[in-house]
Order: structure tokens, then sequence, then C-alpha cells
């Protein structure tokens, strides 16, 4: 489907927005391959690339360095262009412990991992949009330089079903089992399907907000029509469906007796291998894993851990790069790329697109040589730098701080200083670490406190900046023990529950937020009014002077935004990044007493992406209960017992889809008891 990026929004580019857009597109269209956008925190970098996006008129690939911010991009350009696709692909583990042998302790670590289904539907929404439609933006984490099947072979595997087409129920039944969809009797779940009577119903990988009912007649196609799985409502009636795969590791009957071959071929020289060193563990290991997985990729044409056969399923070359995400997008007749990177904070994501490749082989090549996999196993892999250098071409770094590399490879560097809303770079104050006796100094903890307090007693919210992630969790401990309302945010909370700790930051269901490293780029809380670099006179990455100039910028979107380093003395790194903030405040003040500024809070509606991501279903599970308890006066004891009635009575009539409703209520239900 062809349709243009139309960017909707009430501003229109003001500050240095107007020559940073002019300056990219005029270096898109002239063909330049690297630009470097130095904007700084607040002066709306989201809006100057939304606004390059619509005039050069190019799907758009967005990479992010972690979930998180990934999140609130996919937010933000969802809202910027909501005619449009926009879509949020990441890893869909929530929990990941790869496959892995410890040779010092003779310890194999089997793949462990929790899949987060919303996410997984969101990756085939996005794969499946941009082989449909040109008018798309992904917003990903580096997971899209990972491998993920064969665009192709995923594109020619759909299954179109038209109305008067000859196929039978069975016909039907079958082509959804080739392509991985599960057969179910109770309520759909994306990927799945079930047959009643002459019908055929079927949820899309992509949505669970929406369901195809096929009726069959006389062994035609005789009715398709869109229905709400949640009320049963009919949506439209459709001349014909594209059911996408289940899965984006596919191929057909003969490509995979081709690869079962290779495989084989593959498994004998490495037997060989083994016997002729004498390494009969290895030996043992590798024939029973290849043969159980042979007979189960012959037997249902997939198996756990398929993707470590990819090179042989995809017909690659030995040490030839994967599919991946970026194969998705359009490329013309010659192979070249037709779309747009923009890789946010570049001088993270940069670094992380790099070192995934070492890594990967480094754990690879330990399996193989230990039995655990074929040798062939390494080419799953992600993209090395060049690999990825090659498949993007045209790209724009952007961030408040490029690192040498963006310099040096740019062949235009545009800086956005000044921000639309007249803000400037908050006021920074060194305070003391430790306690001194001489002056009665509390301490960098105490003093945050007190701060804090102030702030929050004008309404303003609180970052405190930690060097570890139990620190983190430990001042978030004390400070609830004081009845101060805080939590605390890094990498090992879960994908969702990241978003939704900030969503509650900002509607002030507490007031100081507690992180490592993970609240420096890119989170857009307006409502800070008080940031306290903790130990910032600490030498490493973490106060480094990137890490410094992006950790005070989080205080810039409030006009009362400041920021304390707690410090000593003043590292090299402290000097520069209270000197650069100086200078850019200078310029600041400067434009805006030329026009006659005032400088004013972002004033910013929040969202919470995880509403958006959140399935019809759970919505309608949600809202029901909550207008039941209301009706029953909030006896939730009461209520289960009336919708354990209800749920037996739904099942004897066969209404899966309201059974499961009323099932998830009670679940819902039992939880908030517990709770109390």
């Amino acid at each position: 489907m062809s349709q243009k990026f139309n960017l909707q929004s009430k501003y229109q580019p003001a500050g240095d927005q107007p020559k940073a857009i002019k300056t990219l597109v005029s270096g898109l269209k002239k063909g330049q391959q690297k630009q470097t956008l130095l904007g700084i925190t607040g002066s709306g970098k989201t809006f100057t690339m939304a606004n390059v996006i619509e005039q050069v008129q190019k799907p758009t690939l967005v990479i992010a360095h972690n979930k998180t911010l990934a999140a609130q991009l996919a937010q933000e350009f969802q809202e910027f262009f909501p005619d449009n696709a926009v879509h949020y692909f990441v890893s869909y583990y929530d929990y990941y412990q790869p496959e892995a042998y410890v040779t010092a302790s003779d310890t194999y670590i089997e793949k462990d991992a929790q899949i987060n289904d919303e996410i997984n539907r969101l990756r085939h929404a996005t794969t499946q949009s941009l082989l449909m439609r040109d008018d798309v933006i992904i917003v990903a984490s580096v997971s899209c330089i990972y491998g993920l099947g064969s665009p192709q072979e995923y594109f020619d595997k759909n299954f179109l079903i038209k109305e008067g087409e000859k196929l039978s129920k069975t016909d039907i039944m079958r082509r959804l089992v080739e392509i991985q969809f599960d057969r179910t009797t109770a309520d759909l779940t994306p990927g799945a399907f079930r047959s009643i009577g002459n019908t055929v119903d079927i949820m899309p990988t992509s949505s669970e907000k929406i369901m195809y009912s096929v009726d069959i007649i006389g062994g035609k196609v005789d009715q398709i029509r869109a229905i709400n799985p949640v009320s049963g409502v009919i949506l439209e009636e459709v001349d014909h469906v594209v059911i996408f795969p289940a899965k984006h590791f596919m191929t057909d009957g003969e490509k995979k007796d081709r690869a079962m071959e290779l495989i084989k071929n593959e498994l004998k020289e490495s037997l060989n291998q083994f016997q002729k060193d004498s390494k009969y563990l290895e030996y043992d290991r590798l024939k029973r894993r290849t043969e159980y997985d042979l007979a189960m990729i012959r037997e249902v044409g997939y198996c756990s851990g398929i993707e470590n056969y990819s090179r042989h399923l995809s017909g690659k070359a030995e040490g030839e790069a994967p599919d991946t995400l970026i194969s998705y997008f359009p490329h013309d007749k010659n192979g070249n790329p037709e779309f747009l990177t923009i890789i946010d904070e570049s001088h993270m994501t940069i670094p992380q697109i790099r070192a995934m490749y070492r890594g990967d082989q480094a754990r690879k090549e330990n399996l193989v040589q230990h039995g655990f996999r074929l040798p062939s196993a390494k080419d799953n892999r992600p993209l090395q730098f060049h690999e990825f250098e090659e498949r993007v071409e045209q790209q724009v770094y952007v961030s408040a701080t490029p690192a040498d590399y963006e310099r040096e490879v740019s062949e235009t560097l545009v800086e956005q200083i000044i921000r639309p809303t007249g803000l400037l770079d908050p006021i920074v104050e060194q305070h003391g670490v430790k306690a001194r006796l001489e002056d009665d100094y509390p301490g960098q903890i105490q003093d945050f406190i007190a701060q804090a307090e102030i702030d929050i007693a004008k309404g303003g919210r609180a970052l405190a900046t930690t060097l570890t992630k139990k620190m983190a969790e430990d001042l978030s401990s004390y400070l609830k023990d004081r009845e101060i309302k805080a939590e605390y945010l890094h990498s090992d909370v879960k994908t969702m529950d990241r978003i939704k700790i900030i969503t509650e930051f900002r509607k002030g269901d507490f007031d100081i937020l507690i992180g490592v490293n993970l609240l420096r780029e890119g989170l857009d809380m307006p409502e800070v009014t008080l940031i306290g670099i903790l130990d910032a006179d600490k030498a490493g990455f973490l106060r480094s002077k990137t890490s410094l100039i992006q950790t005070i910028g989080r205080a810039a979107r409030n006009q009362d935004g400041r920021v304390i380093v707690y410090a000593d003395e003043m590292t090299e790194a402290l000097e520069f990044a209270v000197t650069e903030t100086a200078r850019r405040r200078k310029l600041q003040i400067a434009h805006n007493k030329k026009h006659g500024i005032t400088p004013a809070t972002i004033k910013k509606t929040i969202h919470d992406i995880t509403e958006r991501m959140q399935s019809e279903h759970v919505q309608t599970v949600i809202s029901e209960l909550d207008t039941d308890l209301a009706a029953f006066g909030g006896n939730m004891k009461k209520l289960m017992k009336y919708k354990k009635r209800a749920m037996n009575d739904a099942v004897k009539e066969l209404d899966f889809e309201r059974a499961a409703i009323i099932r998830d209520q009670l679940i819902q239900l039992e939880g908030r008891l517990g709770e109390k």
C-alpha cells in the first residue's frame, strides 16, 4: 500500500529546528551517507527527525539502545504520524538466558527464555507492515541486527484466502498448520485457529483486535468476516484475507529436505572429527542433540532452537550474513537500501551494535568445540558492524554528545542547542560527598533528601543516579522507610514494568526515581526539577564526560531544573560537563534575550505505551471488572461467586470467548484480594 507520511502536530519548527531540518534534508537529497544531529536534551530532536521523515518520504528505521527509550520514541512517532504505520520492534524475551558452556566448571547452561506474547505480536505486525506498505516507521532496539528468517520465505508462505475460492475446511486447516498456526478449541490467541461446524476462525499473528471467520459451503469459501474477538461484533465483510506465518523462520518441503541433507552431512563430518580426536563425550552429545532436532524438523517442520540451523534452512553460504529485520525494508532491484536509518543516542547505540557479534561468536565457538552445536550454528548471529553499515547506507546519528566516530565519518554535523521552549540548560551545583565535622555537612544522601523535599513540596520530582543496581535498590528502600515515595529503575526490571514505572513517576504516584545508567538517555520527564548525581567524582563509564552531560540534560525540560553533583573534587570529566553546560546556557540566554522569549516548562501529555500495547482482551477484562465491582459495592468475594457461576454458564453454552474474559476477571479479583 502506497501512502505518504503525513506529520500532524500543532507545533511548527522553532529555535534551531528549522536550520537542522533544512541541513539534514539537503544532505540526504544530495546522497550524503552519514550526518550527525548534535541535539541537546529538550531541543526537540524527535520532532526534527519527524519533519525530516516527512520531507524525504522514505520508510525509516530508528534504532535505540534500550527498550525503554525505543518504547518512548515509538509513542512519540505514533503521535506525529497517526495515519501511518509506526511499530515497536524489540527482543520478545522478558527473560533470556542464552545457551552456553562454562569450560572451567564443565557446566552446560541450557537456553532459558520467557517470551512476551505482546511483543512477539508487535514483531509480526512490524514485518507484515514492511512487506505490505511504504509508509512505515520502525523503532527498534539492536535486536534488529539479529537473525530473523528470510523475508522472501515469510512473504511467500503467506496464505491468501479469497471468497469463492475452491477450498475445503481441511485444506484451510492444513495450510494453517503448515505456516505454524496452532489449533485450539478454546479462546483464540494470535497465531491460532479453531474449527466450529463449517467455519474456521483465525486470529492473525499481528493483532488480538481482529479475528477472521471463514465460512465454507460446498467446498468453496462462501463468506469471510472480520470480527471483534471480544465482543463478537462483525467489523466488516471482506472478499479476501492474507494470513502471514506464525513464525519468522519458515521453509517449504523441498528446501526442508535439502536442508536436512546438509545438516546430516555436516553432522557426519563433525562426528568424524570428534572420533578422530578421541572426543567421545562430544561425539555422543552432538549426535543425540542433532538427530533429535532432525526428527522434529521432519515431523513438524520446526524444533526448539531451529535458528541454529538457519544457514542450511535459508540456503546461505558459510559465513554469509543472516537475514535480519533490515532485510525486510525495501531495496531496489540491485539490492541497494531504499530507506532511512536514524541512530538515536548514537554515542551509546553504535558501540552496542559493534559489540554484539564478538560476544555472540565467543559463546557459540565454545558450544561447537564441546559438541553442543554444529559449526553452522555460528552463522546464526548478529550482523558484524561492517555488514550493518553496508545494509543501511544513509544514516543520521542523533546525540547530545556524539562520539569521535560520528564526528569523523559524518559529512555534515548540525547543532541544535536552542530549545523552542526557551528552556535553559540547568544550573549545576557542587556539594560534598562525605560528612565533615567542622561544618556539620550531612553527607550526600541526607543532603539529597533535604534538597529533594524542597522540590517535592513545590510539586516537582527528583531523580537520583547511583553507581550500582544494589545502591539504587538500597536507597529506594531507605527512602521508603522514611515514608518518602520512591522507586528504583534498572536493567533487571522487565520491559513493560520499566515503562509503567516511568508513567507512574510522571503522574506523581511517587516523587523520587532512582536508577543507574537507564536514567541518562532519552527519558522524557519534564516534571523533574532536581537531579542528584551521587558519587560524581568517581572515575569510570558512568561518570564520564558523555554520561555526565546526558544526566545533567534530564533536568533541562523544566524551567526550575537544577542538578547537584556530589563530589569532593572536580574531575576532568566533571569540569568538562559543567563548562559545556555553562557554554550552552550562555547561548540560550542570549537567544532568549534577543527574541524576547520567557522560558516555559514543557507540557507533555502523560501516555503509557503499555496501554497501547495491551490487548483488547485485557482492556475489556479490566473495564468490565471495575464496572461490576461498583455494582457489587466493592464486595470482591461476593462478585467472585457470581463470576464463577457466570463462567460455568458460558462454558455450558460453548461461549469460550466470554468464559475466557470471566476467567481472567477472576484472576484479577484473586490478585486484588491478595494485595489487601
